[in-house]
């Protein structure tokens, strides 16, 4: 039988079929996330959490919200540094490639009038924002910033993951109202459905180890994820 090993004694080929893999992943999956989120703004009906804040920004600034989530992400990571949180390549990935992600679609796609359009345009973004975090977070190469602000907030201060997500996504809420980012319909149906839809994608894009034949995610998930970039 052929064995899947170099020459040279570098890795086996299925190490690096796999890596290859995880590396398409994660930059599908922050590309789409970035497309998705830029649906929901198209649609109207109300942002996911952050969004709101971005889009507040956004508002006050006159910067796309695009360039605003850039901004903010990069701010976030900066406040790993006193939690001591550990950036991966998806950390920083996340930053630049979702934000640029949004504002290319924002460009591509036409603005749209009627609930006959902007309904199926919302629920498409929240679908595909599932996948999209199914890919990312199943391509295992780190927590997007804004998780691992709320995980590293877990681990400084000994409360709950869920707690630390609700008070920061409150905050990040309220905040973008008030600067004029859009609450509605769509923000509870982003949160009561994202993350069925996201346990769903990650056991979809799951990647297998060299192993076994069983099905996981590559390197293994973070304890607590958030199920989000």
């Amino acid at each position: 039988m052929q064995q899947a090993t170099t020459t040279t004694g570098g890795p086996t080929l299925s190490t690096q079929s796999r890596l290859g893999r995880r590396l398409i992943q994660l930059y599908a999956g922050l590309a789409l996330y970035g497309a998705s989120s830029a649906l929901l703004v198209e649609a109207g009906l109300g942002l996911e959490p952050w969004g709101v804040l971005h889009q507040g920004l956004a508002e006050l600034t006159g910067l796309s919200i695009g360039v605003v989530s850039i901004v903010v992400g990069a701010a976030v990571l900066l406040l790993w540094i006193p939690l001591r949180q550990r950036p991966g390549l998806g950390t920083v990935s996340n930053v630049f490639v979702v934000g640029l992600a949004m504002d290319a679609t924002l460009a591509a796609v036409p603005d749209v009038h009627g609930l006959a359009v902007r309904i199926p345009l919302l629920l498409a973004g929240i679908v595909f924002n599932g996948a999209a975090t199914g890919l990312y977070i199943a391509a295992s190469f780190g927590p997007g910033p804004r998780d691992g602000l709320m995980t590293g907030l877990h681990r400084r201060t000994g409360r709950s993951i869920r707690l630390m997500r609700t008070a920061v996504e409150v905050a990040v809420v309220v905040t973008g109202f008030v600067l004029g980012g859009t609450i509605g319909v769509g923000t509870v149906l982003y949160a009561v459905s994202i993350g069925p839809l996201a346990q769903v994608f990650l056991r979809v894009f799951a990647v297998r180890p060299a192993s076994d034949g069983s099905t996981v995610v590559a390197g293994g998930q973070p304890r607590g994820a958030i199920l989000r970039p």
